[in-house]
């Protein structure tokens, strides 16, 4: 069966940028482009607002820049307005050669809001084109408010569309701009616009203001939209744009009649750059790229995976580039922990692993976290023996920090009975410290150090400036991650007992 090729624009850049609290530096705004057209090969980025602010237009240049290096500045797009040419005039200035054109799609927003008849909105928007065409500018055009323009002035867009489609650009762009259609609407909408005028492409924006936006988009691919708009982590104003991981993953399950060349393993990837550049948190349960979406907590979830995998489904975790976990809780029985423990290499008898079972019980009636790294320790504490010895001691340390000078870490090391000492230098305390750390292993170990790949201080919410911070650091080691977290008053000092534990993990 031959598939129909459904070409995908990211307008993280920019729709996603209008989420409340966010915005991308021009380093972050090239370095996200990159990543997006090379990494992840989506077919168009919309990365800008025209006439935004200075650094807006920096930022388009970088890109548009590098974009022509790579032989992909057809891929780069704009939104602009219908505005006498100012527009375009910036278009020129930044260097982009595609514009996504912001016009009226319903009759209420052209009345009320531009206070014109259509025939004058036309008419600027002819001119708009032609201004484009003149200046090497090829256009794509907005229907802004489309999808109340066709419930309530079906006329008025059909009248527009015999217009638009005698004009010379290359797609209409059909934004279902306030996130109000449902699935049925959004299939019978697409669908007529299709039949009416068959050789025009049109691209699919939907909003997800009733959490419906992945349904909508598997419903205006069925209805024979040529393309769709969507955002890293469903980022976006109000409650945010269709999310890139999740249509994907519906597309390549469901829609085995249309292909797209998103490459899914790096869409986990791309959704924590992004989450970092933002501050734009992703929900734990978010679908593909959520932390805990691959985690099964109940033991009899855990069970059914030894017995034939009868708690899978088709989203298995290492097409995105993740590994399944499962959770230590209350909850979670036997299996569970004896999956963990396989991952640490580690075996207990049938009593010790129900002594070990109850203590992580408890500890989750309390509401305590418990990670996998912590069960080495919660195996010795509650057996009382050697399972798991502690093989490096951080045995003591001195943290200097001076005005004009950089802070410096003395470090004593115990490992497996031995003491080493080592100085270091950093750019913060913590840094100076794993300086040091990194001087005694690279001397005395053919050990590597995994790599640091994220930090976090937690304080319980309600604290005194005084209470106890949890500091949670995920490693890498080769392909696979872990976490180690520390607790204590003192953020540096929860980081060291942080990584103490990973030492002892390795």
């Amino acid at each position: 069966m031959t598939q129909r090729k459904i070409e995908i624009m990211d307008t993280t850049l920019r729709d996603g940028e209008q989420t409340s609290g966010v915005s991308f530096s021009v380093s972050e705004k090239l370095t996200i482009a990159k990543l997006l057209l090379e990494e992840l090969k989506v077919d168009r980025l919309e990365i800008a607002s025209a006439r935004v602010s200075k650094g807006e237009l920096e930022a388009v240049k970088k890109i548009t820049s590098w974009a022509s290096s790579t032989n992909q500045l057809d891929k780069i797009e704009v939104l602009t307005f219908v505005d006498g040419g100012k527009s375009i005039d910036w278009m020129i200035s930044s260097g982009a050669k595609v514009q996504n054109l912001l016009t009226k799609g319903s009759l209420n927003h052209l009345t009320h809001q531009l206070k014109k008849t259509p025939t004058q909105h036309f008419s600027d928007i002819k001119a708009n084109i032609e201004l484009a065409a003149k200046n090497n500018i090829k256009t794509n055009v907005y229907l802004e408010d489309w999808s109340n323009g066709m419930r309530n002035s079906k006329a008025y867009v059909f009248e527009y569309l015999d217009f638009l489609t005698n004009q010379t650009i290359d797609r209409v762009l059909l934004p279902d701009t306030l996130g109000v259609l449902t699935p049925e609407e959004t299939f019978n909408f697409i669908d007529e616009v299709r039949k009416k005028y068959p050789t025009t492409h049109f691209d699919f924006h939907g909003h997800n203001d009733y959490d419906l936006g992945v349904a909508n988009v598997m419903e205006a691919v069925k209805a024979g939209a040529n393309g769709l708009h969507l955002t890293i982590n469903g980022m976006g104003e109000r409650a945010g744009n269709a999310p890139m991981a999740s249509v994907i993953a519906v597309i390549n399950d469901f829609l085995k009649e249309v292909e797209v060349t998103v490459n899914e393993t790096a869409l986990n990837k791309v959704s924590k750059l992004v989450e970092t550049f933002s501050g734009f948190r992703i929900p734990v349960n978010k679908p593909v790229v959520g932390a805990n979406v691959f985690t099964q907590t109940a033991g009899i979830h855990a069970d059914g995976d030894n017995k034939k995998n009868l708690y899978f489904n088709d989203l298995m975790p290492e097409r995105f580039g993740r590994k399944r976990k499962y959770a230590l809780g209350k909850t979670s029985g036997k299996a569970n922990i004896q999956k963990n423990l396989q991952d640490l290499g580690i075996s207990l008898n049938d009593d010790e692993l129900k002594k070990v079972t109850q203590r992580i019980i408890e500890l989750g009636d309390k509401k305590e976290v418990v990670s996998q790294e912590d069960l080495p320790y919660i195996i010795s504490d509650v057996l009382d023996s050697d399972t798991i010895e502690k093989r490096v001691v951080v045995e003591n340390y001195v943290l200097g920090h001076a005005k004009g000078m950089k802070p410096s870490t003395t470090l004593q090391l115990i490992v497996e009975g031995v003491m080493y000492e080592a100085h270091a230098q950093g750019d913060g305390q913590f840094d100076a410290f794993m300086n040091a750390l990194k001087k005694l292993y690279k001397t005395h170990s053919k050990k590597e150090l995994p790599k640091l790949i994220d930090y976090a201080v937690r304080i319980p919410p309600g604290s005194n400036s005084d209470a106890l911070c949890e500091t949670i650091i995920t490693w890498q080691r080769e392909k696979n991650e872990f976490i180690t977290r520390g607790l204590d008053s003192d953020q540096t000092v929860s980081a060291i007992k942080a990584t103490e534990k990973m030492l002892n993990i390795i």
